[in-house]
């Protein structure tokens, strides 16, 4: 798939160099087209003179004036139209740039949803069967069970994100805000990813009593959305920490993370839809490229911000900022 984006890619741009490079000619050649036919047309209204004439001079001068009056409406309407060509060619090359990278990111979210729904349909699947023709203790029973809820929760994790992103952008989607207790969500959210995640380090550091006006299904989803990015893009050993805070009427979260960081560059990328950072390793890693398009517009939606750092010496701090008035 991406290989054939840059052989179209390719094409798109040599067709449109030659097109434009025709163009620029064409236009060079009427401009010398018509400028000879002025300047013959000049020595032909001079060749018609008498030079006995009293008036020749000033016959001379006009004739002059006349062939610089149309040489500056040629380079004017040139000019004008080297203009309008660029221009236009800018914005299709642009236009047409951005249809195939999207159409690029759109094939590789359909092969990323793939994955990520056989994955744990397969998990769930594979644990149903050993459990119905396997009779084992009761350790290694729960320890199935539990492996099954995360692959569940996995499951509906993407579908929300998947039916929110389409709710989204197709404006359908009316919030019902309400006054929550942002404290208890965001540590909610973080304990529970503690008990998914035994193996990792999550440190939370979150001061109670703090309320803000929300929907709750998608503060929830921009906690979990965070974390797991988090945790994705940190090695095992690393820790993530979960942090809320109260300054002056706002509500301040951030989660920090040890990875590999992003390129100053690509903070802003990464809240674009589809979009996924960093290089084929990072990219190889679990993930459609809607979390973080959903943060920043679950954020936006609640008239907050949401903004990356650098998390000296790796790593980067994600911040949300909601009102708490």
């Amino acid at each position: 798939m991406i290989g054939n984006a840059k052989r179209r890619l390719q094409v798109v741009t040599v067709v449109y160099w030659v097109l434009l490079v025709y163009m620029i000619v064409a236009l060079v050649w009427w401009f010398v087209a018509l400028q000879n036919q002025n300047s013959l047309m000049a020595s032909m209204r001079l060749v018609e003179l008498k030079k006995d004439d009293v008036h020749y001079l000033d016959k001379v001068m006009l004739i002059e004036a006349a062939k610089n009056r149309k040489i500056a409406q040629y380079i004017g309407e040139g000019t004008t139209f080297l203009a309008l060509i660029l221009v236009g060619a800018v914005f299709v090359f642009r236009a047409t740039r951005r249809q195939i990278r999207l159409s690029n990111q759109q094939n590789n979210f359909m092969m990323a949803v793939t994955h990520e729904l056989k994955t744990p349909i397969a998990v769930t699947q594979l644990n149903l069967e050993t459990l119905q023709k396997r009779k084992l203790d009761e350790v290694k029973q729960q320890r199935l069970i539990t492996n099954t809820l995360q692959e569940a929760n996995r499951l509906n994790t993407l579908c929300n994100n998947i039916l929110l992103a389409a709710q989204l952008d197709a404006a359908a989607h009316k919030p019902a805000k309400q006054e929550i207790n942002w404290s208890d969500m965001v540590a909610g959210c973080a304990e529970n990813f503690i008990i998914r995640y035994p193996q990792r380090v999550i440190e939370i550091l979150i001061d109670e009593g703090i309320y803000v006006l929300g929907e709750e299904l998608q503060l929830q989803m921009l906690v979990n959305n965070l974390i797991e990015n988090a945790l994705k893009y940190s090695p095992a050993e690393a820790k993530v920490s979960v942090i809320l805070h109260e300054l002056k009427g706002k509500a301040i979260m951030s989660v920090t993370d040890e990875g590999t960081g992003i390129k100053d560059e690509e903070k802003k990328q990464v809240f674009d839809k589809f979009y996924r950072s960093g290089d084929e390793s990072t990219r190889n890693t679990k993930g459609t490229g809607l979390g973080l398009y959903l943060c920043k517009k679950i954020v936006a939606g609640h008239k907050g911000r949401i903004s990356i750092t650098d998390n000296k010496p790796n790593g980067s701090i994600f911040t949300v900022t909601l009102s708490t008035q």
